[in-house]
């Protein structure tokens, strides 16, 4: 079958067919339409499938001696051929019907055809269930787009995208602003792409993301700003990063931390595709403290239980002597994850792959959070359905460290997200006796264990800005000089976030 977009669609206001390939019905019979498409099936010279982007129509091949030419023309069109064809819509046999195609009402009766371009043998079939490799899927990607997981991945973006912009501009008065991407290298955050400049010795800088413009943008009194931004982070070879993506980037001026989350939860509610169910809000919370404690990461899939347990206290009176070793370190403790029906699913391999799992994590706060969610795949492997697929957990978490030990010398600190986060306010004296202490205000947007968006209420005060730059995390703040100015101009209170869409995307087409 082939699904497209539920947009409705007038073909004939701008191209020479008068209809595509997807929308024919029975109210159409008896009417003579000129269709273009790829041909995707052909059967013993009786009739061909002809494919555009937005479905699928049966084409008859007539069989009298009069349409001759006509049958051989379309009995030899290579499959994945461009060609036209007009005919009469007809409605099909009696009993020849097919109810998975949207057109499966009907067919039409080809009466002339064109073939505007015969193809050559094909790498690979355009169907999704052909395996094929990544590599050949790369090479040849303007034929892998014909298919329709692909197809239906682009178009539910734009959906996606088209109804974010609408929320956001014509019922919340936000503004779309298209900044630079050439700009002077800042610190902070991952490495950045250089470009070379014509003056020798000279680069610009790719941002990492639009933070210093949207934080100007809110000086500038714009007071509701966003974006569909490219980004650019120069991550290697990290697995789960991409150098370039696109977020959908957000900042609101006179703002608190609970409005930003209210507004992305109605964002996503709003522009959520129907065919994907409903999302309640709003979303469930979580302090950065307590996701470590009971998941062993800062993105948990809150999809199945199997927290970590403190079972300090029930062992503390054993006599074994690593159990008592352990604690008898500071904060010292034992914790554990409780395997439902693990004995039942779980083979002597399986375990063996759980033990190997904790030595290679040994001595990380998220060793646990790994074996939890080895656990998971194991089980699942096993045929026990723990995860539902179809289901979408959201969750924020908040209160994370405003800065942590730099992993090269933990004697210094970094900034646990990026300088310009905002100290949360119960904290904000320690930033100036104990920085180590000091909660954010940050929170990251997790979604199924991923994490599809983060942000923060901004600094907006100069000196507070200048402090966490040259006392706390010892740079040069003369780099930011443009920004520190701007703080000290009439910089009103901020704060923002950004969603990656293609984490979100990817979620979607895989539920």
């Amino acid at each position: 079958s082939f699904q497209a977009g539920t947009v409705p669609f007038t073909p004939a206001r701008f191209v020479t067919r008068t209809n595509t390939c997807g929308e024919l019905r029975s109210a159409h019979v008896g009417q003579k339409v000129t269709l273009y498409g790829w041909v995707q099936y052909q059967r013993q010279g009786l009739f061909l499938v002809l494919r555009d982007f937005q479905g699928l129509t049966q084409v008859i091949i007539p069989q009298d001696e009069a349409h001759s030419h006509l049958k051989e023309l379309l009995s030899s069109a290579p499959l994945e051929s461009v060609v036209r064809v007009t005919g009469t819509v007809s409605p099909r046999p009696l009993g020849q019907e097919n109810p998975k195609m949207p057109t499966g009402d009907i067919e039409v009766k080809a009466e002339t055809a064109e073939i505007l371009n015969s193809c050559k043998k094909l790498p690979f079939e355009i169907k999704d269930f052909i395996k094929k490799s990544e590599a050949l899927r790369m090479q040849y990607r303007y034929l892998d787009l014909r298919s329709p997981r692909l197809q239906s991945a682009l178009r539910l973006r734009s959906r996606l995208v088209m109804s974010m912009r609408q929320y956001l501009c014509n019922l919340h008065g936000f503004v779309d602003v298209e900044t630079p991407t050439l700009f002077k290298r800042t610190p902070g955050g991952a490495k950045e792409f250089l470009v070379p400049s014509r003056e020798p010795g000279k680069f610009y800088s790719l941002p990492q993301s639009p933070q210093q413009f949207k934080q100007l943008l809110m000086v500038g009194g714009l007071d509701r700003y966003f974006q569909v931004a490219r980004c650019y982070r120069d991550e290697g070879s990290r697995p789960d990063r991409q150098p370039e993506f696109t977020q959908i980037d957000i900042e609101m001026s006179f703002v608190d931390q609970a409005g930003i989350q209210r507004l992305v939860e109605g964002l996503l509610q709003h522009s959520w595709p129907e065919e994907r169910g409903s999302i309640m809000t709003p979303f469930p919370s979580m302090t950065y403290e307590e996701a470590l404690a009971e998941y062993g990461t800062d993105k948990p899939d809150t999809r199945f239980g199997m927290k970590i347990v403190d079972i300090s206290d029930v062992l503390r009176g054993s006599g074994v002597h690593f159990v008592q070793n352990a604690l008898s370190y500071p904060h010292g403790s034992i914790r554990a994850i409780c395997i439902p029906q693990g004995v039942k699913y779980l083979t002597n391999k399986d375990l063996e792959s759980l033990k190997e799992s904790a030595k290679s994590e040994f001595n990380q706060c998220c060793a646990l959070g790994a074996l939890r969610l080895l656990s998971a795949n194991l089980l699942e492997a096993a045929g026990l359905a723990l995860r539902d697929p179809t289901a979408f957990h959201f969750l924020w978490v908040v209160d994370f460290p405003l800065f942590l030990p730099k992993a090269e010398n933990p004697t210094e600190l970094e900034s646990a997200h990026h300088p310009f986060t905002a100290p949360h306010p119960s904290d904000a004296s320690l930033l100036y006796s104990d920085p180590t202490k000091v909660r954010s205000q940050h929170y990251d947007l997790v979604l199924n264990g991923n994490e599809v968006g983060g942000g923060s209420i901004r600094i907006h005060n100069a000196e507070q800005q200048r402090f966490v730059l040259e006392k706390v995390l010892k740079e040069d703040s003369e780099v930011l000089s443009h920004l520190i100015e701007a703080l000290e101009l009439g910089a009103p209170p901020h704060g923002g976030i950004a969603l990656v869409t293609q984490k979100l995307l990817f979620l979607l087409n895989s539920s």
